[in-house]
């Protein structure tokens, strides 16, 4: 019997190291068909492969394709996303977002546009899931650290929000930092809601049925937005926050278990801490960066997701508790065996994109109650 044992082992050894190998002659090919494979593989198999790859931190809990693909970008010199070079970071997340590109999520309308605003014209993407029909209107801000990411980085996750919230989705091209400071770009993303609101008879929305969603950063733009809105005419009237960042200033347990090895670093933090708040001579609790220090009151509804593995986790957590104690309407979800960032894996990833349709169904749901 130990001899069979023995034999199955080294058998199921000699496939993992046969399939390691596969899976670096795919990497030569871009980060996309290797992902693909890997997200095929049983999970005892990617198991296996973190061992074999010599992925150093202990996850256990950890989604299995998560940390065959985090071992894979360790074993390549990956870690982190953002640097002391800004122009090189922005390319290399556009680039990875590229590799990963498959075929997109249908969507009935998708139409790139241009906003006129008061502090300068922006772009954005217009996603319509059904346009004969009126329907309510996201107002999208993508993550990226408030210094890398686009409109076409997150194109597949606005796709799937469109269709399965069954809402249009218009995705906002902000001014990045450090370029901009935090006042200049909040004010642009408030100028991009208030034209919308100004503009909601052109594009067909429901009546009174605006909200704002963003991931990472776009949750943090988001809810700050919902802040400063209070009392306006253009206010949203609800919120989705995927994994936001509230708190520049505090240091939370699960950013010291999760700061090394995952999507986003404690290096990372660092860096967008310079970037955003130090160039800008702005405090870490100022509520226009760290809105876990704002005014709560009569703000809108809002449906938060955090992710297990994350060092913001604990933020986006305490957040919500802070929104329920001031009487604000909130629905807490927890994916706790992702990592930050999941929603962008989804053209690689049937788990991440199955958490994003489930997400985007579950915060039409809660808009619809609270309208």
């Amino acid at each position: 019997m130990t001899h069979i044992c023995q034999k199955y082992k080294h058998r199921r050894e000699t496939a993992v190291v046969a399939i390691t190998q596969n899976i670096q002659e795919l990497l030569e090919k871009g980060q996309g068909p290797a992902a693909r494979v890997l997200d095929k593989l049983p999970s005892f198999v990617q198991e296996s492969l973190v061992r074999v790859l010599g992925y150093p931190y202990q996850y256990p809990q950890l989604d299995s394709f998560t940390k065959c693909l985090m071992a894979v970008q360790l074993k390549q010199g990956l870690v982190g996303f953002i640097g002391s070079d800004v122009e090189q970071s922005r390319q290399a997340f556009e680039l990875q977002m590229q590799t990963i590109r498959r075929k997109p999520t249908a969507v009935a309308s998708v139409e790139d546009i241009r906003l006129p605003l008061q502090s300068g014209t922006i772009f954005a993407r217009h996603y319509h899931p059904a346009p004969s029909k009126k329907l309510p209107m996201i107002v999208f801000y993508h993550g990226g650290g408030f210094v890398v990411g686009s409109v076409d980085t997150h194109d597949e996750a606005c796709r799937l929000i469109a269709k399965y919230s069954q809402a249009q989705v218009l995705s906002i091209e902000y001014p990045l930092a450090p370029e901009v400071s935090p006042q200049r770009l909040i004010q642009s993303c408030e100028d991009a809601l208030a034209w919308v609101y100004q503009n909601k008879r052109h594009f067909k929305i429901l009546k009174n049925r605006i909200a704002v969603a963003g991931d990472s950063a776009g949750g943090n733009i988001s809810t700050v937005i919902a802040q400063r809105a209070v009392g306006k005419v253009y206010a949203p009237d609800a919120q989705f926050l995927i994994y936001p960042a509230v708190d520049f200033k505090s240091r939370h347990p699960s950013f010291y278990a999760y700061k090394d090895g995952l999507v986003l670093t404690g290096t990372d933090i660092d860096y967008v801490t310079d970037y955003y708040a130090t160039q800008h001579d702005v405090r870490l609790d100022d509520p226009i960066i760290s809105p876990t220090y704002g005014n709560f009151k009569k703000m809108a509804p809002a449906y938060i997701v955090t992710a297990g593995h994350d060092v913001l986790h604990d933020e986006g957590e305490i957040y919500s508790h802070k929104l329920r104690q001031n009487g604000v309407k909130v629905h807490f979800e927890e994916y706790l065996d992702q990592t930050h960032g999941f929603i962008n894996l989804t053209p690689v990833s049937h788990q991440a994109k199955a958490n994003l349709i489930q997400m985007s169904r579950g915060f039409r749901k809660f808009w619809n109650k609270y309208a």
